[in-house]
């Protein structure tokens, strides 16, 4: 019997296709040599070759959301080639493309958005000094000359290839303000285009940082404390070390790697290791996590916004209402657990990495190893998932670390349950709002925030006056016509290691801020949709999302005994969502049978990836608010696989229907805003169907 890998098996599949080709053809990410040398290069993004080969260096991590698709639509369109023709490949870490973050990273629904300027001016760049190589070819104005397809047609049928000219083209000056195309001759953006990564993909041929090959290469598994801040004291290897296969067993900054031929052998020496830790200083759980967010709760938090007089307000109020909100710990859950691949040698190292983080990886590489920044080279392969997980480091130090141990190249793989239970967790939070209603109408708004920062670890520089933005996102900027808002914010350390999870801020936040106007509207004896859109009047994008969704889920109309509808409307990262969700309750638990989705994200590629990256953040919302949450004991999170951290499952799935807004406004992030508006939609269908209403996530129905 001959042992056969997925990759071989997709491999072998795709030659046997025979005649199926990817005629976008995309070199393995990272793969060194990818591209034929440029005979014009006039930007760090687009190369032409001589031979008119066109290729896209691409800067953003690939991790399901279709940006390589997007940028290289935009390529196509302002270079005016072939969207089949281009060429792709995976830019090394470097300044070049520093552009929105400051730093070479992937979050925050930025790829799009923040690179469609610049991609495009690179490629009309390209294409102005080749329309002028021509021109100066045949001896007439640049303006007789328009281009098409990957050549330049000159006034009197005359034709050069993008690769004839592209010699001539590199002596010219590179325009400072090079013309953009026209929209209404786009053939790509705006229109439905196939991704071009799908092929690889199904054929194996996209290497995923768990794909990773090197001459030599070990793998390793890391023995991780049993407690958040947990150190270790001391461990004995000797059982461990004497099983075939293992190579080197050694102590590292996470814990205790095991080093081996294959990873198997390191993990099953990993069980016979025994190793003492020193506890951790605060064992917390979740009862004193709760005891210190609500102990906050009652202390004058920082404030984040003042608007009018809360306090005069609330006392004036013919009727008040207050709540208390809850939000779990949550993790990541990638396909892909992490891993790495570094190569430590000669004061060099070589990493290899499923990241949104090059810039963040390949510093902290360097002040590991202590060598210069420059000595260190960070490749990115595809991503099985992100959701902000792999915007940190410490997967990849672990790789850097065991490598300069080995004196090897090593692979460090996580197993699921490490993945869970060593995350980077999405905050939990405590909120506490109180509301004023005059005539039916809020004319106060209290909202305090106990929560954990993620910024005082990741970007201690953008605290100010103790305002975490993350903390407040999505409530400070609290949309709704109230002419008296205070948001005030308190940051709880918990012990609980905190980080970017999809959305951010606005992931929780919309929940609270959307059920608790549900609640006023119930309150007021209004229709939701009707008491919204008195408050929304003027907030022309929030309005449009809102009655679109209504009116494509046929709000108002009557649905199966036992069904209701609730709905909810968010803006994060540039675009305005609306949720409409259809619930009901079988065998005791919540089930969404379908959602109504409505986005406004500005000027867009591909509609059809915008559909797909809704229907994704609604099914990653969905898993959240019905399951998500990670229990603390003892000082660790008491999860283990998906056993215990379960996910949507197939019959659970409801049917899905994404409506964009047609809009000219600038682009809008598509990655993280459909997750926000679907707890809060669920929630209030569930409050329309019950009387009962859920502050709490994951949502539960009392028994």
């Amino acid at each position: 019997m001959v042992a056969l890998s997925r990759r071989a098996f997709l491999a072998s599949g795709a030659s046997l296709a025979g005649g199926l080709c990817l005629a976008l053809r995309l070199p393995l990410a990272g793969a060194a040599g990818s591209t034929s040398e440029s005979a014009l290069a006039p930007n760090a993004f687009v190369h032409i070759a001589s031979d008119g080969a066109v290729t896209l260096t691409l800067h953003k991590s690939e991790m399901g959301q279709g940006v390589h698709s997007g940028l290289a639509a935009i390529l196509a369109d302002e270079l005016d080639v072939d969207l089949a023709s281009v060429r792709l490949t995976m830019a090394d870490e470097d300044p070049a493309y520093y552009l929105a973050m400051g730093m070479m990273g992937t979050g925050g629904s930025t790829s799009i958005r923040m690179s469609w300027d610049a991609l495009a001016d690179a490629a009309a760049s390209a294409r102005a000094m080749l329309v002028a190589a021509a021109a100066r070819t045949w001896q007439v104005e640049p303006t007789a000359c328009r281009t098409a397809a990957g050549k330049v047609l000159g006034p009197t049928g005359q034709a050069l290839g993008y690769g004839e000219l592209a010699a001539l083209a590199a002596t010219l000056p590179v325009p400072e303000k090079p013309p953009r195309k026209p929209p209404a001759e786009y053939r790509y953006i705006g229109k439905p285009t196939p991704r071009v990564d799908n092929l690889a993909k199904v054929t194996g041929q996209a290497q995923f940082g768990i794909d990773v090959t090197q001459p030599g290469l070990l793998t390793a598994v890391v023995l991780r404390p049993p407690q958040f801040g947990a150190v270790l004291e001391s461990f004995d290897a000797t059982a461990a070390q004497a099983l075939p296969g293992v190579r080197k067993i050694v102590a590292i900054d996470s814990g205790v790697g095991v080093i081996a031929d294959g990873y198997w052998q390191a993990r099953r020496a990993a069980q016979r290791i025994t190793v003492k830790w020193r506890p951790a200083a605060l064992a917390m759980d979740d009862a004193s996590i709760a005891r210190a967010l609500d102990a906050a709760l009652e202390q004058p938090g920082s404030p984040a916004r003042r608007d009018g007089d809360v306090d005069a307000a609330l006392k004036a109020a013919g009727k008040t209402l207050e709540a208390t909100y809850r939000l779990p710990f949550l993790a990541h859950a990638c396909l892909e657990p992490m891993n790495a691949t570094a190569h430590v040698r000669d004061g060099q190292c070589e990493i290899w990495a499923p990241t949104q983080g090059q810039t963040r990886s390949r510093d902290a590489a360097a002040k590991l190893l202590g060598i210069p920044r420059e000595r260190v080279t960070v490749h990115t392969t595809y991503l099985g998932g992100g959701f902000g997980r792999r915007f940190e480091v410490d997967f990849v130090l672990d790789a850097v670390a065991l490598s300069r141990a080995a004196g090897a190249p090593v692979k460090v793989i996580w197993s699921r349950e490490d993945d869970l239970a060593h995350d980077f967790y999405r905050p939990a939070a405590a909120h506490r709002l109180t509301a004023a209603l005059h005539e039916k109408t809020p004319s106060a708004w209290q909202h305090r925030i106990a929560s954990p920062s993620i910024q005082s670890r990741l970007a201690p520089d953008t605290i100010k006056g103790g305002i975490d933005r993350t903390v407040v996102e999505g409530v400070r900027e609290l949309p709704y016509a109230i002419p008296n808002v205070a948001v005030d914010c308190a940051l709880v350390e918990t012990g609980v290691p905190v980080g970017y999870w999809r959305s951010v801020g606005s992931s929780g936040n919309a929940f609270v801020v959307e059920s608790f106007i549900d609640e006023l509207a119930h309150a007021a004896g209004e229709d939701p949709l009707a008491f919204r859109r008195r408050l929304l009047a003027r907030q022309p994008r929030h309005l449009r999302v809102l009655e679109l969704a209504a009116e494509r889920a046929g709000w108002g109309q009557p649905l199966p005994q036992g069904q209701s509808r609730g709905l909810a409307v968010h803006m994060s990262y540039g675009s305005y969502v609306a949720q409409v969700a259809e619930v009901e309750v079988a065998d005791g638990a919540p089930r969404v049978r379908r959602v109504v989705c409505v986005i406004d994200c500005g000027r867009h590629v591909n509609p059809d990836q915008v559909v797909a990256q809704m229907e994704g953040g609604i099914v990653y919302g969905l898993t959240a608010a019905l399951y998500g949450e990670v229990p603390i004991a003892g000082g660790s999170a008491r999860i283990g696989n998906f056993d215990t951290y379960p996910l949507l499952r197939l019959d659970r799935m409801p049917r899905i229907e994404v409506h964009i807004v047609g809009s000219q406004e600038p682009p809008g992030g598509t990655g993280e805003p459909g997750v926000p508006p679907l707890a809060p939609a669920v929630a209030n269908a569930l409050f329309s169907l019950t009387g009962q209403r859920l502050r709490s996530l994951p949502l539960r129905l009392p028994t």
